[in-house]
């Protein structure tokens, strides 16, 4: 039975411009507003707190607050970890790096100790060398400032800009080539992101959509082809994979709703890291943009999109192509490390093919950075080989640990 009809059966609550990773919507929205007023005073106790000390400060405060029973140490993954903090888990006890969770209020935070040889790190989500410049971590997760500093650069981009205000949101978008995409400024897996915005009618919606989770929304032109993830640890290019939409490709014979069907019983996406395909109102407002019903029987291996958003809990897939990227894409990548100066970085990018130059791509470009990138998915792909970047990663933070 296709989730059409499980998508009535979900909590009245549920946003469908969230997709398959709900939040609050005021908690976001309140959280990103007041991150912005602390964010001057952060980086100025930044440049006179030694990174470090966070070591020798967090890890007695796990301890102190767990001694008033506000918290838990966790010896080991729970069910609500994330994949990330599994595989890096999963690593660590091959390498014998003691590692821990605590869990504050008994609740997973992503607080997490780790102890090689007596040296002990405190870290949040994932793990960075002791020794490091944090500056990139300043504007890395923000669209707007990472698309100053990477035209600055001479990294390819999308043209478009960051704004609170109505008037000057319209603005923007008169002045960039159609096809729009409107998202919020601060966010991820693609949380109410609007796709294919021509008129200005269809913007001023989206615009509110993306004003639910943040008071500033990023604008710009939608680039041509796929979504890319590239992850970069130590300055170097570890993987790269394709992030897709849910999609189905024809066979000249079966029409969509019966290809959705037939995808729904691969195996693989009986979860829990793939999830089945939904002929839902995002699936039918992808088909009308492209001119398809549910009931057009697409040519042999023509591919149909049912969406834009590429999470794996709304059918996206996942397409390792390492092997295959240009050189001209690593370089291109490997630059964004270069002007992060940052060990950990996950860079999202659109081009149509990985193994061309982007200099021969006139409509691609980086869409955005993360600094706790969800590195399992180079784990798990749906097809092609998996990337053991978890290894790599603890290869930087403790070199002696490699086996």
């Amino acid at each position: 039975m296709l989730s059409l009809k499980l998508m009535s059966n979900k909590n009245k609550n549920y946003c469908v411009d969230c997709g398959g990773s709900q939040v609050n919507h005021t908690i976001t929205y309140t959280s990103i507003l007041l991150g912005a007023l602390v964010e001057p005073w952060t980086n100025w106790m930044g440049n006179w707190i030694p990174k470090a000390s966070f070591d020798w400060m967090g890890i007695p405060l796990t301890k102190t607050l767990t001694f008033l029973k506000l918290g838990k140490i966790s010896y080991e993954p729970k069910s609500d970890d994330s994949g990330r903090a599994r595989v890096l888990w999963d690593e660590a006890i091959k390498r014998e790096i003691n590692m821990y969770e605590f869990r504050l209020f008994n609740i997973g935070h992503d607080i997490f100790v780790s102890n090689y040889k007596n040296d002990k790190r405190f870290f949040d989500v994932l793990p960075r060398p002791k020794i490091y410049n944090p500056k990139g971590l300043d504007w890395m997760d923000n669209k707007g400032e990472m698309k100053k500093h990477f035209e600055k650069a001479g990294i390819k981009i999308a043209k478009g800009g960051v704004t609170h205000s109505t008037k000057n949101a319209l603005k923007i978008f008169n002045s960039l080539n159609k096809p729009v995409i409107t998202k919020p400024n601060l966010g991820s897996r693609s949380r109410h992101t609007t796709t294919h915005l021509s008129t200005p009618e269809e913007f001023l919606k989206a615009f509110k959509v993306a004003r639910q989770l943040s008071p500033w929304v990023m604008i710009e032109e939608e680039l041509s082809g796929y979504v890319f993830r590239g992850t970069l640890i130590g300055g170097k290019l570890i993987a790269v994979l394709r992030r897709e939409p849910a999609y189905i490709i024809g066979d000249g014979v079966h029409n969509v709703k019966e290809l959705i069907e037939i995808e729904n019983k691969n195996p693989l996406r009986e979860g829990p890291i793939f999830h089945q395909l939904s002929l839902d109102a995002e699936a039918i407002k992808e088909l009308t943009h492209w001119g398809h019903t549910e009931n057009t029987i697409p040519k042999k291996d023509e591919i149909i999109t049912l969406g834009q958003k590429t999470s794996r809990a709304v059918g996206g897939g996942i397409i390792d192509m390492t092997d295959v990227v240009h050189p001209d894409n690593k370089i291109m990548l490997e630059r964004v490390a270069e002007v992060l100066d940052d060990p950990l970085i996950g860079v999202d990018f659109i081009m149509d093919d990985v193994s061309v130059s982007w200099k021969d791509q006139p409509r691609c470009g980086v869409i955005e950075c993360n600094s706790a990138p969800f590195i399992d998915l180079h784990h798990f792909p749906l097809v092609g080989k998996p990337r053991d970047v978890a290894s790599a990663l603890w290869d930087i933070v403790y070199p002696e640990s490699k086996k």
